[in-house]
């Protein structure tokens, strides 16, 4: 389990090295901001029978960042090992192969973690300003985030494999967003 966590650590801190990382981070943090500011904008103008919650995780903004994202965070998982030739020595190291899958795929999942964290702020800053709950309970708001949980790991998983499949991150890419 020690050379997973090792595996692991060295995978997450390689996202925070990568300026890929911050230019996801940035655009992802941008588009949802957006959103949310746009749809307390549109509530602000008439009366409307859904929650705040329900807003943001249903509008197209969205989505299109949703669906964007997980091509960008997993096009270099196993495709850059491959390209740079250092596949051979971790797949020779004292390592099994299912402790290299996990660490890549919970590697990918961490930085995918981190992208939402500041989303839950900005439910809690509606929340404080106005008095009242974004979502109609806890149970649809953290139902929500469970949701974004299940799906970000099956799109990394997605990703993962298509990384797998070619040397190339841009291909890896389309193929993730293709499929």
């Amino acid at each position: 389990m020690r050379k997973f966590y090792i595996l692991l650590s060295r995978e997450v801190s390689s996202y925070f090295y990568s300026p890929i990382a911050y230019i996801v981070l940035v655009f992802f943090l941008f588009v949802s901001g957006a959103d949310f500011y746009f749809q307390i904008s549109f509530m602000n103008q008439r009366p409307v029978q859904y929650s705040v919650q329900e807003a943001f995780f249903n509008s197209v903004f969205f989505w299109f960042a949703f669906v964007l994202i997980f091509p960008l965070i997993t096009m270099r998982l196993f495709a850059e090992e491959f390209k740079l030739g250092t596949i051979e020595p971790l797949m020779t190291a004292p390592v099994r192969d299912w402790q290299v899958v996990l660490a890549k795929f919970f590697g990918a999942l961490v930085f995918y973690l981190v992208l939402w964290v500041p989303t839950l702020l900005y439910f809690l800053i509606f929340q404080y300003i106005t008095g009242q709950t974004a979502a109609g309970s806890s149970g649809a708001y953290w139902g929500s985030y469970l949701m974004l949980l299940l799906l970000g790991m099956f799109y990394i998983s997605v990703g993962c494999f298509a990384s797998v499949l070619t040397r190339n991150q841009i291909i890896a890419a389309v193929i993730s967003f293709c499929a």
